[in-house]
Formats: structure tokens, C-alpha cells, sequence
């Protein structure tokens, strides 16, 4: 089939890879002339884990291609992506500017039949919309389709590929039949392709990352209740995530939830409620609750150098939101530098994606290192906000050599408090019993 994907962020260039490694032809476009070059030259401009080889072999097969003209990709098209950006405005909800521009021009453009797909994030009623905007202006019969994804950075070329199920929102026959003719290669072992209305599907997308962000709040808060009465978190986990009913995942317990996903659908979902007189009081509080856990540790932090951190270097290790992403968004580090320089403090960090992304934020503000052990040379602490994988065993002779005081502060609760203690380690991680 010809697919046009507009735009290239997260979602929309893992959307047109992986659909052009499965034989499709794909035109991507974007309005960013520089990052059109690049990608026409094979630069991936994200860092998403295998992304970089499915990129590079179908531009070679001539299956993946890019432009800046809008027009040529609705002229080339049969199912049109729009995978464009949905920011937060001042008051929580979705900004819905792109989407509709695009559907404006997609109304003065199309001539023939076209399935004109929602992949990004979108309020309930978007579709509506998006079909209302394109019908002002267009002579061709169309339909619009709500086809949320369910990416997760770090993970989403196979989330792609190997999909847990694919949510197709239409209330046309035509259009439906032409969407599973499209995803039914990537269901082959039996993962369910489900039909529902369009606003079904656009609220099956905020109501999965909702839920998500409430279970990681619900875990955060039990934390730190066990700071407070003596319980260990990690046996609270482990005794809850072996009920099925619960499940082990997003039971662990840390410095809060960020990213493009979470904070934004999130807020996004409690204003949508807010406008029909609905008040989403646990997602209110999810919010309120994520914000303060972003910092949770800067007490600790600041107890120990007895509420005087000027001129102390605390060393940082993971600035992304997440592993496995190079994506700062929201990134709970971010919260914890500001208060760490507001406070006059000195930052050393190191993160094995993130830190060009950083440097164009702070600039000289911080000190960055090649490697995860320079930055603590000579630190005063440790503070550990992402929990990459090459931080999970570190060589703690060599740590405790390089910092001034041995002291780690461990938002992502990577190491057995056992064993720090009988290494003469001060550890302060979350919720978890001291030793």
C-alpha cells in the first residue's frame, strides 16, 4: 500500500519505518527542511534502540522516503497518518492547532478517496473534527479513522512490529476494511485488531496512560508511606504484584513519572472532563501527587548537608525520563538540577543519550562527563535519577575513592541496601528500610 505519514516525531518515524519494512511504500512529511536532509541522507534524527536499521535498509529499498510538501504526500497516499504534535496549552488540555491545520490543507488537496488516520493523542470528539475541518473545502468522498498508538519509548519498533493489539475507532466499513488490510501482517500470531467508534478508540489511548500514571502514583505514595512507619516498598511490591489481579509492572516505586505521554494525557484527560462538568478527582490528585515526587528527594539531600548546599557538586547520573530514550521531556532530573542550582549548588551529570539534549537547555550551567565515573570525581554526592542498566553494577571501590563523602541518593531504588551498608555507603533510596 502508499502511506503518507505527517510528521516525524516519535510516533510518526517509527509509524513509517516499521510500515515500510513490512513492504509498504511510505512517504514521510515534515515541515522541517534540515531534518528532511538528514533523513534523506539516512541520519535518524531520535535515538529509539533498532530504529536506526529498519531506517536505513528501506531507504536503500526505496520504500521509505521524505519530503517538506504536504501536497505530494496527500497526491501519494492511499492512508494518510496524521502523527503531528498535540502540546499541553496553560490550562491542561490539547492544543489541536497542527491536527487541524493539516485537516485544512488535506480539505483543499485531496481529489480522490483518501483514509485519513489520527495516530496522534487526540481529546475525545477529534475525529469529528478533524472530518468537520476537511469537509469545509473537500469534493472527495474520505473518511477519518482513530488509530491511537501505544508506543513506548525505548520499546516501540517492537511495540510496533509485535503489537498487544491494535484499536482501530470507525464507523465506515470502507475505511475499516482498509486498516486491517494494512496491520494484518503485524498480527499474524493471533493479537486482536478491535473495532469501535471513533471516540472509543480516542479515549481507550488517555484512559490506558491514565490508569498507568495512577498505578506508578499509587506505588510512589505507598513509598513513601513506608519511609514514614518503618515498611519496606520493595516487600509491599513483591507481595502485591504476585496477586494476577495487580500484576508486577508499574509497581516501581521512584522519583515519579515523565515524558511526552504521561503528564500530558494525564492533564489532558482531567481538563477534557473539567469541560463537560466532570471532575476527575483521582487524576487530579495523580497530578498533584507526581509534582511533589519529582523532588522528593532534595530533602534528603539537603538534610545531609545540613540544609547548606552552596557551593557542594553533586553528581547526576540518567537525565532522560526514561531508559533506553534520549527524550528529557518532563524528565524528573530536570526538577531535581533546578532545585539542586537554585539551592547553589554545582552539577556534574552523565547520561549515555541525553546530554546533548541537555546542553542545549542548561548550556554551561552544568558539567558533563564522558563516562558515569568522571562525573563523581571529587563530588560531594551521587543522586541517581534514571535507572539505566550500565548504572546497575558499578564499582563501588571505585565510586567510594571518588567521592568526597560516600553518599548515594537513588531515586530508582537500583541497589540492595545490604549491601551498601556493609560497603560503608550512605544510601537513601525510596520507601525502603535503612540499614
Amino acid at each position: 500500500m502508499k502511506i503518507a505519514v505527517i510528521g516525524t516525531g516519535y510516533v510518526g518515524l517509527v509509524t513509517g519505518t516499521c510500515l515500510a519494512e513490512n513492504g509498504n511504500d511510505v512517504l514521510c512529511v515534515d515541515i522541517d527542511t534540515n531534518k528532511v536532509k538528514q533523513m534523506k541522507a539516512g541520519i535518524v534524527p531520535i535515538y529509539e534502540p533498532h530504529l536506526d536499521v529498519l531506517f536505513e535498509r528501506n531507504i536503500k529499498a526505496g520504500r521509505l522516503n521524505f519530503t517538506t510538501n504536504l501536497k505530494e504526500g496527500l497526491d501519494f497516499g492511499e492512508v494518510i497518518f496524521l502523527a503531528l504534535p498535540t502540546p499541553e496549552n496553560e490550562d491542561g488540555s490539547a492544543d489541536l492547532k497542527y491536527v487541524l491545520g493539516v485537516a485544512k490543507e488535506i480539505g483543499e488537496y485531496i481529489t480522490t478517496y483518501k483514509v485519513i488516520v489520527d495516530k496522534s493523542t487526540v481529546p475525545v470528539g477529534t475525529a469529528d473534527l478533524v472530518k468537520a475541518t476537511i469537509e469545509k473545502s473537500c469534493k472527495t468522498d474520505f473518511n477519518v479513522v482513530s488509530n491511537p498508538e501505544f508506543l513506548r519509548e525505548g520499546f516501540a519498533v517492537d511495540d510496533f512490529l509485535k503489537p498487544e493489539r491494535i484499536v482501530i475507532g470507525s464507523s465506515s466499513e470502507k475505511a475499516i476494511e482498509v486498516m486491517q488490510r494494512l496491520y494484518q501482517p503485524f498480527v499474524r500470531s493471533g493479537n486482536p485488531i478491535i473495532i469501535m467508534d471513533e471516540k472509543s478508540a480516542e479515549l481507550t489511548k488517555y484512559a490506558s496512560n491514565s490508569f498507568l500514571a495512577t498505578k506508578i502514583t499509587f506505588m510512589n505514595e505507598i513509598a513513601n508511606y513506608c519511609q514514614k512507619v518503618g515498611a519496606d516498598v520493595d516487600k509491599v511490591r513483591i507481595g502485591m504484584g504476585t496477586d494476577s489481579r495487580i500484576g508486577k509492572r508499574f509497581l516501581f516505586p521512584g522519583i515519579g513519572y515523565g515524558g511526552s505521554c504521561f503528564p500530558k494525557d494525564v492533564k489532558a484527560l482531567h481538563k477534557s472532563g473539567k469541560d463537560i462538568n466532570y471532575d476527575f478527582k483521582i487524576l487530579e490528585a495523580v497530578v498533584e501527587v507526581n509534582e511533589h515526587q519529582k523532588t522528593i528527594l532534595f530533602p534528603e539531600v539537603s538534610t545531609y548537608f545540613d540544609d547548606n548546599l552552596e557551593g557542594k557538586t553533586i553528581a547526576i547520573w540518567g537525565l532522560a525520563f526514561k531508559p533506553q530514550t534520549d527524550d528529557i521531556r518532563e524528565a524528573p532530573a530536570l526538577y531535581m538540577i533546578e532545585k539542586l542550582l537554585e539551592a547553589g549548588a554545582r552539577v556534574k551529570a552523565f547520561d549515555p543519550e541525553a546530554m546533548d539534549n541537555v546542553k542545549e537547555k542548561y548550556g554551561d550551567k552544568l558539567q558533563y562527563g564522558k563516562d558515569m565515573y568522571e562525573v563523581t570525581e571529587g563530588a560531594d554526592a551521587l543522586l541517581i535519577c534514571t535507572e539505566w542498566s550500565i548504572f546497575r553494577t558499578p564499582n563501588y571501590d571505585l565510586l567510594k575513592s571518588n567521592l568526597k563523602n560516600p553518599v548515594i541518593f537513588d531515586g530508582r531504588n537500583l541497589y540492595p541496601t545490604v549491601e551498601l551498608a556493609k560497603r560503608g555507603i550512605h544510601y537513601i533510596s525510596i520507601g525502603r528500610q535503612k540499614v
